[in-house]
């Protein structure tokens, strides 16, 4: 099956509502943005006019996701399912069975992978660990995830025999990846790759500012260290890193994308230094931006053409079961060889507990209106968005107070378990 013909489906679909035992009753979500409605995830883009389009104008298709944790709560649940009878080659299936078809729409499909697979090392001293036993990567290879971005601050959670034993195991899955490595060099190299004739460069990082750090500095690579790519509290460092990359990068391939990893977490505050850092990177040539972290949406910018997805959110992500906020979205780009790199974004709810644990599924009809709505509010700080949003929340008559935008207060990560 050519997974550019949108002709898509989902295997796994009959078992995975099985075994949630997904229902459609309707139940307020968080802030009261998500209504419960049919689990089937959203349709591609019209394939008739998609296929007209990519006949006059090549272009690669990306889909992009935020925080996937495999591990801690999720395994938990596979682990419980499995010893009820159910055989783990549909468990494996199961957590991305909502948007697998989304996935499946891009060239390339990628995500944050914020959990080291390994059962060994010791954990880093820190405020959480986690990690995933090496088998649960089939739940990526099942989910239609093509490539993962390393640079978070989980990665290395159990050392660098974690890191060593997670990239093993992507390779094995042949699940390419970027933004960590054996030493400084490996976790700076970008994975590049061409799709649908378009060369393509990614690149990750880690960074966080003094006000937002919470981890060691040991997760960091250096020149005889393994370790996630980027500086630790050092803005200078990361702009001097970044120029650097990008100079070598930038040259070699028809459109280069970092992917940060940054922020505060669980707030939708876009911080000044994610926006300097955005900004220089498409200054340096990159045509589009991605970040994660904040396990929270943050605004979408459209900065000279090149559309900025500052944080994606949760995604399938088991370090909390049940997160208040439920809201999250997938990023769809398409990027032609040259020119303006068109993007929108597919709204989803990340987890429906007890009943649906960590399956994200497409929101449609009027949840899929708010949550747009919601997206465009957070976004209004910035002079341009994605045509998508623009004007969303007018059209929909939905104001920031109903789904409690701007009036969260952050939330601390040191003080606040991942449940």
């Amino acid at each position: 099956m050519n997974r550019r013909d949108f002709l898509l489906r989902i295997p796994a679909a009959a078992a995975a509502i099985a075994i949630a035992r997904r229902t459609r009753a309707s139940e307020p979500g968080p802030s009261g943005a998500l209504r419960d409605t049919a689990s089937a995830p959203a349709s591609p883009p019209d394939s008739a006019r998609a296929e007209a389009q990519r006949s006059q104008f090549p272009a690669a298709l990306i889909a992009a996701a935020g925080d996937t944790t495999l591990g801690y709560n999720l395994e938990a649940h596979f682990d419980a399912l499995a010893a009820s009878g159910i055989s783990k080659d549909l468990l494996f299936s199961l957590y991305f069975s909502g948007v697998r078809e989304i996935l499946e729409w891009a060239d390339l499909a990628m995500v944050n992978l914020e959990c080291p697979f390994t059962e060994r090392g010791e954990p880093l001293p820190k405020n959480f660990n986690f990690r995933a036993r090496r088998e649960l990567v089939e739940i990526l290879r099942s989910g239609a995830v093509d490539a993962v971005t390393l640079a978070n601050n989980h990665l290395m959670d159990f050392g660098e025999i974690g890191l060593s034993d997670t990239i093993d195991t992507l390779d094995d899955a042949k699940i390419l990846h970027f933004g960590a490595g054996r030493d400084l060099d490996a976790a700076r190299r970008p994975l590049i790759v061409e799709r649908a004739g378009v060369r393509l460069g990614f690149i990750g990082y880690y960074f966080q500012d003094a006000r937002d750090m919470r981890e060691p500095r040991e997760l960091y690579a250096a020149a005889n260290r393994p370790g996630v790519a980027g500086c630790y509290t050092d803005l200078y460092c990361m702009r001097s890193m970044l120029d650097r990359d990008l100079a070598k990068l930038v040259p070699q391939v028809e459109a280069a994308i970092p992917f940060f990893h940054w922020g505060h977490e669980g707030s939708s505050e876009v911080r000044d230094y994610q926006i300097e850092l955005a900004h220089r990177s498409v200054d340096l040539g990159c045509r589009a931006v991605l970040g994660a972290h904040p396990h929270r949406l943050q605004a979408i910018e459209v900065y000279r053409g090149a559309p900025v997805f500052y944080s994606l959110g949760n995604f399938v992500f088991g370090g909390n079961k049940d997160p208040e906020d439920k809201l999250s979205a997938i990023a769809r780009l398409r990027v032609p060889k040259s020119g303006p790199v068109d993007a929108d974004v597919v709204p989803i709810q990340i987890t429906r507990w007890p009943d649906a644990a960590f399956q994200p599924f497409a929101l449609e009809g009027e949840d899929k209106a708010a949550a747009l709505a919601r997206i465009a509010q957070i976004s209004r700080g910035f002079d341009a968005t994605l045509p998508q949003l623009a004007g969303a929340s007018e059209e929909f008559g939905i104001g920031a107070e109903e789904f409690g935008i701007g009036a969260a207060a952050p939330v601390d990560s040191a003080s606040t378990p991942h449940r």
